[in-house]
């Protein structure tokens, strides 16, 4: 189902918020940097700010549904971090995507086919 990697170490996560690109919405914020590997790579931040065990799994989901719909889009060598906000508990998956697809287009992240 996936067509990304998972980022794990607390390395990865500090590289990618210091030299990556940042942006925002209401529901999360997203960091991306292009990495020397050759696949895409996802990690996801829920602090304990956003709820109990339950929520957090949930914005987790949200999160990883949203850029599941976006990833087979995204140009190899990509690495990003979602950091979920407040108010994704009160958003759609498909509202996450479409935000997160406006990111990825102003950045030029997406393939383009010419």
């Amino acid at each position: 189902m996936y067509c990304f990697k998972k980022l794990k170490l607390n390395s990865e996560f500090r590289r990618i918020y210091g030299r990556g690109k940042s942006f925002v919405t209401p529901a999360f914020v997203a960091y991306a940097f292009k990495g020397k590997t050759d696949n895409v790579r996802l990690g996801i931040t829920v602090s304990k700010k956003i709820g109990g065990a339950v929520e957090r799994n949930r914005a987790k989901r949200l999160l990883t549904a949203a850029f599941s719909a976006v990833s087979g889009e995204i140009e190899s060598g990509w690495e990003f971090v979602l950091v979920a906000r407040s108010r994704i508990l009160k958003t759609k998956s498909q509202d996450l995507a479409l935000k997160l697809k406006t990111f990825l287009l102003e950045e030029g992240i997406i393939k383009t086919d010419a």
